[in-house]
């Protein structure tokens, strides 16, 4: 169906979000650190972005800005996956670009149906 970039530097989240993914049809594509996922996102240009926000040198935050202010990526979606779970989080990744945000542990239905939603 759809390929799936998953920037996430926690080796369990990303077998999770592979896991998922993979059951319901896409095909995730893993980067370790927000650079690496610029980088990736660049070059395969996914259908999709699932971004964790704490990661070593560049955070979720700072990548999904990069990336929704690249005009090579400013279309794809980017849903923040994170442990941050304050409202001001939510309204700091939103002000980055981010078209979904979610609370780690993530429910598989309202991953896939939010995923469903954004997707072309």
């Amino acid at each position: 169906m759809a390929t799936i970039l998953v920037i996430d530097d926690s080796p369990s989240q990303v077998t999770l979000f592979k896991k998922i993914l993979e059951k319901h049809g896409h095909t995730p594509v893993i980067a370790e650190d927000g650079a690496t996922g610029v980088a990736e996102a660049k070059s395969i240009l996914p259908d999709l972005i699932l971004m964790d926000v704490v990661m070593p040198e560049l955070n979720g935050f700072q990548a999904t800005r990069k990336l929704t202010n690249d005009p090579q990526t400013a279309h794809i979606p980017v849903i923040i996956v994170t442990t941050k779970d304050q409202p001001t989080d939510k309204v700091w990744g939103e002000r980055q670009g981010a078209k979904g945000f979610l609370v780690k542990p993530v429910d598989e239905g309202e991953l896939i149906a939010l995923i469903n939603q954004l997707l072309p």
